[in-house]
């Protein structure tokens, strides 16, 4: 019996490897438009600053995994047998889906996909038990953690409004400033922009990005988290100064560099929340 599951576990670290092969060539577009499109520098260059981004997002990667281990449903509720069958179920599912999606052209989200593939699963073992045991559907909350589904399907829909929402004002905002003869405007407000959108990249990056992570030592995270202000302030004084510098001093667009930051901050919050819907499931099972 002990042979069996050490196969699943071999079939879901296959399909773990496949997921994560279809699951970027989805998302890679996420991060990668922006530098592309703008011609911020070569392609390989992009490629090796979107590299370390995933590098860095996969480093600092923790607290996401929880969604695949208990996050839709409580597994001390399932049998062990029942635990693999949902996990081999979620990835064989999620292979076929996002490898349709990709065939087709279609965006769609691995994050949303995790999630109810997940949902889905735990919710026909679930009703299978209840079933056998001759139970009501009045028993399903015993197995499915209703309240966390429903939050992270509440936060996945808030997410979609405030990028909108956001996207919206701050393209106006830029096609304001920067539209039609910027260059005069440029000399004196490139540099303060450029420090308003690093400082933003910075704190979703550092503050965020590695919150919680057992990289950084928890006296450290405690520490910037009482002194977050001050250090926003710090960080825009100097990366006002930076971009003042290296635009009047060394002549380069610092609006490229903008866009390569940015570009390493979206493959670093790829890889610290996207890479558990690829081996989370993987892992899941591991450490089952």
């Amino acid at each position: 019996m002990d042979n069996i599951y050490l196969f699943v576990l071999v079939i879901l670290m296959a399909l773990a490897v496949s997921d994560l092969v279809v699951g970027v060539s989805n998302d890679a577009v996420n991060f990668l438009n922006s530098a592309l499109g703008s011609k911020a520098a070569p392609r390989y260059v992009i490629l090796l600053v979107a590299s370390a981004g995933i590098l860095l997002g996969s480093i600092f990667s923790s607290g996401m995994m929880e969604v695949a281990r208990r996050g839709v449903f409580f597994p001390e509720n399932f049998y062990f047998h029942e635990m693999m069958m949902i996990f081999l179920a979620v990835m064989f599912t999620d292979v076929i889906l996002l490898d349709m999606f990709n065939t087709f052209g279609l965006p769609t989200s691995t994050t949303v996909s995790l999630v109810f593939e997940l949902l889905g699963s735990a919710v026909a073992v679930a009703l299978v038990k209840i079933w056998n045991a001759g139970g009501s559907m009045a028993e399903l909350p015993i197995y499915i953690n209703s309240g966390k589904a429903l939050g992270i399907i509440s936060g996945i829909l808030t997410s979609v409004i405030v990028a909108f929402i956001t996207g919206t004002v701050v393209m106006y905002v830029t096609r304001v400033i920067f539209s039609f003869h910027y260059q005069k405007s440029f000399r004196y407000i490139g540099p303060l922009w450029c420090g308003i959108a690093l400082t933003a990249i910075s704190y979703f990056a550092i503050f965020k990005g590695m919150k919680d992570t057992s990289i950084m030592p928890h006296e450290l995270m405690a520490w910037m988290n009482a002194h977050t202000g001050l250090m926003m302030v710090y960080c825009f004084i100097g990366w006002t100064i930076l971009m003042g510098l290296i635009h009047y001093l060394f002549k380069i667009n610092i609006l490229k560099l903008t866009v390569l930051a940015g570009t390493l901050s979206l493959a670093l919050a790829f890889a610290g929340n996207d890479l558990v819907n690829f081996i989370g499931v993987f892992v899941a099972g591991f450490d089952s």
